[in-house]
């Protein structure tokens, strides 16, 4: 696994939440998932100059993350940081802009495109190879560029969320080109913080209004973490073994829509802290709802509501 936060620490782009969600995302891995510590590559300003999230040393980390896998191998490539989007002139975007993350040092060196992307850690996925990505920025619906988009129905009853049912089509992005931005054989799927085209204008290159800091009190002490993040791990701690990714998802957005439109919010004593995030996060938060949609993208469209979710 890869996993990659960045706060941008003493400059005006600077992020509360990210290392935070770089360490939930982490125990989360070796915990619940049973990853091994030694086959994570942590990427933060608080790790050794060679871990430092720079353009080259995540461009290093990408390649290290596909290099020698092999039939039963599952990846995971973490995000959390600033996302942007940039005109598309080779016309292989639908909307016409390329999705991009943005390194510690994107303003002199510039951002990671999601062509980049693909060709570093999706096409070459041999077969029996499965990779996840979560993406916790703005811009990221596509940012991995995977051929294929679920577009859920917005307007479900909370009857049928909770029953994970729901109406959803995946959407054709593959490029009029032809170009191929699947696998060569293996899976890869990604659950992204929002849509391409949703954005807060707080700073020039924004994270969002999607990672709102969602502040709590921990050990009397201000952090803050992703909402993205937070709900993809709430919603996993939550989730009975065998969840789809249809319910995984409804779970995400309406944790999102609902935070802070319930009483003690996030962290309070509803108990909305989970396990995972209690080493990190306890206390109270009282927080507007959120607006943003978590999207799922995949190289092959499959039945969200029938396909286990598993990393």
């Amino acid at each position: 696994a890869v996993i990659c936060g960045i706060s941008y620490r003493f400059s005006r782009h600077e992020l509360k939440g990210c290392i935070n969600d770089a360490k939930c995302m982490r125990h989360l891995l070796i915990n619940k998932f049973k990853f091994s510590p030694d086959s994570i590559l942590m990427l933060t300003e608080e790790t050794d100059p060679y871990r430092i999230p720079t353009k080259q040393n995540m461009r290093m980390a990408l390649y290290w993350l596909v290099q020698g896998c092999t039939a039963g191998d599952s990846l995971v490539f973490h995000y959390s940081g600033h996302g942007s989007r940039q005109r598309n002139y080779n016309g292989d975007e639908v909307d016409g802009y390329d999705e991009t993350l943005c390194p510690l040092d994107f303003e002199t060196q510039g951002m990671i495109v999601d062509d980049e992307i693909n060709a570093t850690i999706v096409r070459p996925l041999p077969h029996g190879v499965k990779l996840h990505s979560i993406i916790d920025a703005c811009h990221s619906g596509t940012v991995l560029d995977l051929p294929f988009l679920c577009r859920m129905n917005r307007l479900l009853v909370p009857q049928l969320l909770l029953k994970g049912a729901g109406q959803y089509v995946w959407e054709d992005h593959r490029p009029r080109s032809g170009l191929w931005k699947g696998t060569a054989g293996g899976e890869a799927i990604s659950i992204s913080g929002c849509d391409d085209d949703q954005t807060s204008a707080d700073t020039s290159v924004s994270r969002t209004s999607l990672i709102i800091r969602l502040a709590v009190v921990a050990l009397s002490k201000i952090t803050s973490t992703g909402a993205m993040t937070f709900c993809f791990i709430q919603a996993i701690e939550r989730s009975a073994q065998g969840t789809t990714y249809g319910s995984l998802l409804n779970s995400m957005r309406t944790t999102i829509r609902n935070t802070g439109n319930e009483g003690g919010g996030i962290g309070g004593s509803g108990g909305v802290v989970t396990t995972v995030l209690s080493m990190l996060l306890t206390g109270g938060s009282a927080i507007g709802g959120l607006r943003q949609e978590p999207q799922l993208t995949a190289c092959q469209p499959f039945d969200v509501y029938a396909k286990p979710f598993t990393l």
